[in-house]
């Protein structure tokens, strides 16, 4: 039986590990379409390196998308000494390793788009396996702080990435074996700690009888993909999730809130020089330092949340709040268009997006459907409400501000936008009191009465057509 210490300790060593993930995984991706894709893309052929890149891109976000469910799929149906998820995680790190260092050399588009193609799935393999390892095994009264750790990981190897990055965009191949080597030393440390925590399902994942639910892909330990079911056992699997008020809701708050925040963040500077008025010098100037400003705001909204929301055991105030936030602060710029005013947005704005970070990373582990049985799977569902805002907001932004009344017109849809994302937030908690198949308040009640935590034995009769 573990005790309270034990369980703490190794919460906080799991936090450790998986915040080293994060750093290396967003460090990857800064990297790549920051600084090292741009300039090889410009490289092979500069005359076309606008349409080009934007093929790259759009080719490895529809990987993306679909590799996230999948590769979560995949997860949940696997079992090893080292638990459902470090396979995943590993052979992701192996092949996404094996990929950036090969990208290093790639001296032809289709070389460099296919390999992108590969370290991206990879990539998002490591990152949803890593992701529902929240779920799987800590407890609902400490993933705030967890997610908060791992978010702030996340941040500053982003942050990192690009800076060192950039300065070394003409040495590609050194740039990524060290990103390569990055993401294997990352996974390594996760799976020499997994082998240290017990491999767990809470057992409020379990169904009753001991046996898959009824609406699950595995069936007597196959998946039941088999014939004519194949594709209405596929489309179950897709569009089960939905039917969870909650979770939906959760979807929708994030997929407007990050389409906001994405509206406004790629034009920048174009933000500086055309509607602040700065010439170009000054504007990337400006940039670095409202970057600073930005990324020690997102780490105070993050770790200040994390926490709050935990001792609270309410993440739905912290997340209005954040969506409050980030509408107001659009008006900030759009009412004193000059660099200090563009300093506190870059300040609000960051507060908004950590605080939201945090509290709807921890929200949506309460609310997975079926009790976060397929939180792979889930999480890998909800992650595209964070892929789908981000790649659609640049152009949408595009057409607003060409045909709409320019960034004046940007600033208020951004600001509408993080209003629907409030009233999506509000509705959440609408769902989780009305009924909606959901283990947040269950297992909420378990975590503050101290009967819920990482390490209770696996849930009987459950049965995977994966082994590791």
């Amino acid at each position: 039986m573990l005790t309270g210490a034990t369980t703490t300790g190794r919460t906080r060593a799991l936090a450790g590990s998986l915040s080293v993930v994060s750093l290396a995984l967003a460090a990857s991706y800064a990297a790549v379409l920051v600084v090292l894709l741009p300039n090889q893309v410009a490289g092979i052929d500069p005359s076309r390196k606008v349409e080009n890149l934007a093929l790259v891109t759009t080719v490895s976000f529809v990987v993306a998308i679909a590799s996230q469910p999948l590769v979560g799929a995949l997860s949940d149906r696997t079992r090893s000494r080292y638990g459902r998820r470090v396979p995943w995680m590993v052979g992701g790190a192996l092949v996404s390793a094996a990929a950036l260092f090969a990208m290093g050399g790639a001296g032809s588009l289709v070389l460099l788009g296919a390999l992108w193609v590969v370290a991206q799935f990879a990539l998002n393999a490591v990152d949803v396996a890593s992701s529902a390892v929240v779920p799987d095994e800590v407890p609902p009264s400490r993933r705030g702080r967890v997610l908060a750790v791992v978010g702030a990981g996340g941040v500053l190897g982003g942050g990192a990435a690009v800076v060192l990055a950039g300065p070394r965009a003409d040495q590609p191949g050194t740039v990524y074996l060290g990103l390569g080597l990055c993401v294997l030393v990352a996974t390594a440390v996760f799976a020499v700690g997994a082998r240290a925590r017990p491999v767990s399902v809470p057992a409020s994942r379990a169904p009753a009888s001991g046996r898959p639910a009824p609406d699950g892909p595995a069936q007597g330990g196959k998946l039941a993909l088999r014939g004519g079911r194949a594709i209405p056992a596929v489309v179950r699997l897709v569009v089960a999730p939905w039917r969870t008020q909650a979770f939906t809701r959760t979807f929708v708050a994030r997929f407007f809130f990050v389409f906001a925040y994405h509206l406004v963040f790629a034009y920048q500077l174009f933000i500086l020089t055309d509607h602040v008025g700065l010439g170009t010098d000054e504007a990337n100037r400006a940039i670095g330092a409202l970057t600073v400003v930005g990324l020690l705001s997102v780490l105070v909204g993050i770790t200040v949340t994390g926490w709050l929301s935990d001792r609270t055991g309410d993440r739905i105030p912290y997340l209005v709040g954040a969506c409050g936030l980030l509408a107001v602060s659009f008006f900030v710029p759009l009412g004193s268009p000059t660099v200090a005013g563009m300093a506190v947005f870059a300040a609000l704005r960051g507060l908004a997006f950590g605080a939201h970070l945090a509290a709807s990373s921890a929200l949506v582990t309460e609310v997975l459907p079926d009790g976060g049985a397929s939180a792979g799977k889930d999480l890998g569902l909800y992650n595209m409400a964070t892929n789908i805002p981000q790649a659609v907001a640049p152009a949408v932004a595009a057409v607003v501000i060409a045909r709409l009344g320019g960034y004046p017109a940007l600033f208020v849809t951004a600001s509408v936008a993080a209003v629907v994302a409030l009233v999506g937030a509000l509705l959440v908690r609408q769902a989780r009191g009305s009924g909606d198949p959901s283990p947040a308040a269950g297992l909420d009640h378990d975590a503050r009465h101290g009967t819920a935590a990482a390490g209770e034995a696996e849930a009987p009769g459950r049965t995977d057509p994966v082994d590791a």
